[in-house]
């Protein structure tokens, strides 16, 4: 069994991905910075259905209280799997953004991502084996109206992962990145209506968390040792 964390696990998508590693009989931890109940729910979700799993509580961002926690949680284990990802987002026309809205998202997506996974390296390398992969969005890869602080972090997270793989790569480490589209959470289905989901999308479409956290599992399972440095789109074939 490896232990497995999942920043933003109280989510529809980072819920989905904790149950769907839970199946492949890793310990998950899942991640909350404010929703500590929900993950609370879904760590006891998770073992009712012949899980393991344990609710963790830290706020990302800030990377001493970060450091700390995982520390409490390498004392039992490394963390040989890990998903990066909580995310944020602050919507607005560039020309109308505020200093706050750009540096909240890159604090959550960027500044998160390595206060996570910087303390997790060594001691995951150590075990010649693990996968970490981070959650990124297709408007890292095609922009999004009202949205370059959020594509910005993407893409940063993106090319963060492909500079680490390479770094990693003769550990028996793997760093991969998952580009949702459309995906169908209460989020977007406040944004999106049927007939912009089918103008969009040429699947018709929304796509499920469960498709997400099942491509997610995959990369992080033995069957994708070979596949690192990666960034996989999963859309509904949008481009």
């Amino acid at each position: 069994m490896k232990h497995a964390l999942v920043t933003g696990g109280t989510g529809v998508i980072g819920a989905a991905i904790c149950r769907e590693l839970a199946r492949a009989s890793h310990h998950v931890f899942v991640h909350a910075h404010l929703r500590v109940e929900r993950a609370q729910e879904i760590a006891a979700e998770i073992k009712a259905e012949g899980g393991s799993a344990d609710p963790v509580s830290f706020d990302i961002v800030d990377g001493a209280a970060t450091s700390a926690a995982l520390a409490e949680l390498l004392a039992t284990a490394p963390i040989q799997i890990l998903v990066n990802n909580a995310g944020v987002t602050a919507d607005a026309p560039l020309a109308g953004m505020s200093p706050s809205q750009w540096s909240a998202v890159i604090a959550v997506v960027l500044n998160g991502f390595f206060n996570v996974t910087q303390p997790l390296l060594l001691p995951m390398v150590r075990t010649r084996w693990g996968r970490i992969v981070n959650i990124a969005s297709v408007s890292a890869l095609a922009g999004n109206r009202g949205q370059a602080n959020y594509a910005a972090a993407k893409a940063g997270l993106i090319a963060a992962g492909k500079s680490l793989a390479i770094e990693v790569a003769r550990r028996g480490v793997t760093v991969n990145s998952v580009a949702p589209g459309i995906i169908a959470t209460p989020l977007t289905q406040a944004a999106f209506d049927d007939d912009a989901i089918k103008r969009l999308v040429p699947m018709q479409r929304a796509g499920t968390a469960q498709e997400v956290a099942q491509l997610v599992a995959f990369l992080a399972s033995d069957a994708a040792a070979y596949i690192s440095g990666q960034c996989v789109s999963i859309n509904g074939a949008i481009y």
